[in-house]
């Protein structure tokens, strides 16, 4: 039996800070047929107000320390700010969104990161994704949409990377759907010279990952984000696309593949 597809689409990036091209990054989820789920980040808006309010924003290896201080700004930009901006906007184009966050409906459970050597605050790196629960709000034609806020079932607000959120709910649904994740940021797909338009890699591998990771071709932000990608395909996620909104739209995209 041939299951029913459903798409899972992260937006991020300039995507979310300029509203153009957050309403076109809109109407292309708004128009997907069939089941769907939106997650989306909300980093750079962060920035803005963490700086505002004189915190200074930290990262490591692509991504956010969060410390006492930065959760309490980024769970207001994320679940709030952001998440009802996205929402209201979906609504206004006939899609029945519903804005998440982790902690809503016991959707994501996660724990706050094990210190090894490096300690990045309060991430939450997730342990379940309540499946069963988002498939009976697909049900009822509701569209998910999650932002990066998880918690730990004790009380505790956790930041965790949206990428995460995505491949890891891609994940989670496989199971039931032919799951298609794409990345939808500002640049064409992944590139060996992010200056450079033309250095698209059309076909990602796990060799040719390594090879321009080692190199330092691909590195910062990008790292998270195809490790995730990585882990959705090898978890059973059909396909995995990463690139803008019109290299998506076109097939131009990134194609993340297993071989």
């Amino acid at each position: 039996m041939q299951r029913p597809s459903l798409v899972v689409l992260k937006i991020g990036g300039k995507v979310l800070e300029v509203p153009s091209e957050l309403q076109k990054a809109l109407q292309y989820f708004a128009a997907i047929e069939g089941p769907k789920i939106l997650v989306h980040g909300g980093g750079k808006q962060a920035n803005h107000i963490i700086s505002a309010l004189d915190i200074e924003p930290k990262m490591l290896n692509g991504r956010r320390i969060t410390d006492a201080a930065t959760l309490e700004v980024v769970t207001m930009v994320y679940a709030g700010l952001v998440n009802k901006t996205v929402v209201s906007q979906l609504q206004a184009l006939a899609c029945n969104a519903m804005g998440l966050s982790g902690a809503d409906g016991n959707m994501i459970r996660a724990h706050k990161r094990i210190v090894k050597t490096d300690d990045y605050g309060f991430a939450g790196d997730i342990d379940e994704i309540n499946a069963a629960a988002i498939q009976q709000l697909l049900d009822l034609g509701f569209c998910p949409c999650f932002c990066a806020i998880t918690h730990d079932a004790k009380g505790q607000l956790l930041n965790t990377n949206a990428d995460t959120i995505a491949s890891q709910l891609a994940v989670a649904m496989a199971k039931g759907y032919d799951v298609q994740l794409q990345f939808c940021f500002e640049k064409a797909g992944v590139m060996t010279d992010p200056d450079q338009d033309d250095s698209i890699i059309p076909v990602l591998t796990p060799s040719l990952y390594e090879l321009h990771k080692g190199s330092g071709a691909i590195s910062g932000g990008m790292l998270p984000k195809l490790d995730n990608a990585f882990a959705a395909i090898d978890a059973g996620v059909s396909a995995v696309w990463i690139g803008h909104l019109m290299a998506l739209q076109t097939g131009a995209a990134t194609k993340v593949t297993a071989t």
